[in-house]
């Protein structure tokens, strides 16, 4: 039986841990720690910021914080510039975000929100400056 690497097991345990809080919040299963969240002032925006912060760390991880250039060699010949980039890990977890909080509209237990999509995407940024060190 093979073993899985560190660099797939973080990554995908992290997912599937999100997975079963959305789970959780869709089916209105509201336990301790979601009755918890409420009580604590931005409780919910620290939450989202923290978890989808941690997720694209793990992911960004577990692709070697594989970056995506933002413009490519044709457009920009000078070498001596800095090249700005973004990690692929922040991109897929921001559209993941996006989507999930897309479907919460459609859901009855659950409200869009675009302070919830914001605190994802502050959170994603935040954590997306964590890097592998050269």
């Amino acid at each position: 039986m093979k073993i899985l690497p560190l660099r797939v097991i973080v990554p995908l345990s992290f997912f599937i841990f999100i997975v079963f809080i959305i789970f959780l919040a869709d089916t209105a299963d509201h336990n301790f720690a979601f009755r918890l969240i409420r009580h604590i002032p931005y409780g919910d925006k620290f939450c989202h910021a923290l978890l989808y912060g941690v997720m694209a760390l793990a992911l960004n991880y577990g692709l070697n914080f594989r970056q995506i250039p933002l413009e490519s060699e044709a457009l920009a010949p000078n070498k001596t510039r800095l090249k700005p980039s973004v990690p692929l890990g922040s991109i897929i977890v921001l559209i993941f975000a996006t989507i999930e909080e897309c479907t919460q509209y459609y859901i009855p237990s659950r409200t869009f929100d675009l302070g919830d999509l914001l605190a994802d995407l502050v959170g994603v940024v935040l954590f997306s400056f964590i890097r592998k060190r050269k």
